[in-house]
Order: structure tokens, then sequence, then C-alpha cells
């Protein structure tokens, strides 16, 4: 069974990437880098979110209530309508401060501007949280099976790259103390990349 990372990855290849490059106003590999470094950060932090019972629980009621993955059956259609707003709650629910730490750090790595950065991330989150939705539906997870299933989601994401595992821990960082140094960030998403703009 792939991952949500690699289910995520194919539906947001081909006609929806080209679509969010339009909505962003940017090209197709600025906007491709972009959510290779996007989606692994994105679920990093609702794994990070769902490490105590308290985030799991309000991470669960969140999604029976609002994010069944019934977005992913129109990903284009989501994207051509450009709405942001419901994107922008759910990064203040699981990004808080951090979330312009993130924000910068993609646009750095990408060549985006921060606009368009902060845009895609809120274009992505709804689409991110219906994934972990429709997962958590099919696996009949409560939330304690939630947890689980996002830490082998972030594990298999920092498997992937050193990059990848060093970034999320640096953006996402509790203390927020540290120095985040982006330059690595694209390296991390070479393999996502790769699908992202027609590779296998």
């Amino acid at each position: 069974m792939p991952s949500l990372l690699e289910s995520l990855t194919s539906q947001l290849g081909g006609s929806a990437l080209e679509g969010m490059s339009r909505q962003l106003g940017t090209d197709k590999k600025q906007t491709a880098n972009g959510m290779a470094a996007a989606l692994p950060l994105l679920l990093g932090a609702l794994s990070r979110n769902s490490q105590s019972d308290s985030g799991a629980s309000a991470l669960s009621s969140a999604l029976d209530r609002d994010h069944d993955g019934g977005i992913l059956s129109d990903v284009s259609g989501f994207l051509a309508g450009g709405d942001t707003s419901p994107g922008a709650g759910i990064l203040k629910h699981l990004l808080g401060g951090k979330q312009n730490r993130v924000q910068n750090g993609l646009a750095q790595s990408s060549g985006m501007d921060g606009a368009a950065a902060g845009k895609m991330l809120m274009m992505l989150a709804p689409m991110v949280m219906g994934a972990v939705g429709k997962a958590k539906r099919s696996g009949n997870l409560d939330a304690s099976g939630l947890a689980g299933m996002l830490g082998q989601e972030r594990a298999a994401a920092e498997k992937q790259s050193s990059q990848s595992a060093g970034l999320m821990g640096a953006l996402l960082d509790t203390d927020g103390d540290g120095d985040v140094d982006v330059s690595d960030l694209l390296k991390h998403g070479g393999g996502i990349l790769g699908k992202f703009m027609g590779g296998k």
C-alpha cells in the first residue's frame, strides 16, 4: 500500500501541478520544488501534534467532522477554486507560531516569494488533512491508531532522506531557538520532485 506522501504526490502531479502553478503565478519547477518540501513538512507537523493524547484526540475529532477525503476526488477543481480560507485555519492550528518559519524556509528553497509559499501551504493543507481523514476512515482508526499511522508516515519521510528529517526537526522544533538552514531543502525532495515532474 502506498504511503500518504506517495498517494498525495501521485494526485498532485500533472494537471494539478499546472493548476497550482497558475494559481501561485510560479513555474512548474518552483511549484514542484515547493510541494516536494511542503508535503513531508505538513505530515510531520500532524505527527508531532498527535504525539500527546489530547492532540491525537483533537485531530481525530477534526478529521471526523470536516475531512472525509472527499476533497481528493476533484483536486483540480479545488485548486481552480482558489479558496484558501480553509487552509489558513488548518495552518493556524497545525503550525501556530512556526508558520512564518515554515513559509520562509519554503520560499527560500523553492525560489518562490513568501506570498506564493504561504498560499501553497494553504492550498495543500486541506488536501493533506483529506488524505489523513480518508486513511483514518478506511482503517477505522481511533485516536491512538491515528497517531501511530502518522508516526509511521513521518518515519518513512525521514528515512527517505536525512535532509528531510533535519529540516522537519528544525522548522517544527518546539523550542524554536536554533538556526534553520534551508539550503538543503531541495536536496531532500529529489525523489518526490522527480515524480512531480513526470519521473517514476
